[in-house]
């Protein structure tokens, strides 16, 4: 089954490593994850925040600088629940907020090496 969550990260400049331990959805190494990005206008407490559907205090905003995700690579637990790795990028003279969305797909269902 398709799950989504959004986070908050405070204050982001360059490029910033983040990782996600999804403990109650079973993320692994085999998942499919899309993670999208985008700049966050509104409040919300420092570092990374969730909230539940009713309860996002501001809005995505589409501002001047480029916000994107890349390097994105789901990993299985590490002594806690499996997860997903990425690089979150804010191009920007000032820190912003930035929204990210974590989307699990569910397993893949095979891998095929071409040379």
């Amino acid at each position: 089954m398709v799950k989504s969550i959004r986070l908050l990260y405070r204050n982001v400049q360059g490029r910033v490593r983040c990782n996600y331990n999804w403990d109650w959805q079973k993320m692994c190494e085999r998942s499919a994850v899309m993670v999208t990005a985008v700049e966050w206008s509104g409040g919300a407490g420092p570092g990374a925040v969730t909230f539940t559907s009713d309860s996002s205090p501001g809005h995505p905003h589409l501002g001047q600088a480029n916000v994107y995700v890349t390097n994105i690579g789901p990993h299985d637990s590490e002594g806690g629940p499996g997860g997903v790795e990425f690089y979150l990028h804010a191009d920007s003279d000032t820190p912003l907020d930035v929204l990210v969305t974590i989307t699990d797909l569910g397993q893949v269902e095979r891998t095929v090496f071409v040379k």
